[in-house]
């Protein structure tokens, strides 16, 4: 399996699997069928945080309107706030 930007080969890490990263994220991304159904499992390579996104939440993510989508990103919202 592989991700792959403007015509360029997929980009992977050996042992981690596909990578989609720029200049401020690195994530890898896989398919875990270790639940219910299967689902993607994304892990932060920074930190070693992982989330699994099942169809519906990956759903929620298309259908999110453009500034509630903004809002998500702000990494001043939640994500060096220090709370777990």
């Amino acid at each position: 399996m592989g991700i792959e930007f403007n015509g360029r080969a997929p980009v992977g890490i050996p042992g981690v699997g596909p990578v989609v990263e720029s200049e401020f994220a690195q994530v890898s991304v896989s398919i875990d069928t270790e639940g219910n159904s299967p689902r993607l499992r994304l892990e932060d390579l920074r930190t070693g945080r992982v989330r699994f996104l099942d169809a519906l939440e990956l759903e929620t993510v298309i259908w999110l309107p453009t500034g509630r989508l903004a809002q998500l990103l702000d990494p001043s919202a939640d994500r060096w706030r220090g709370d777990e």
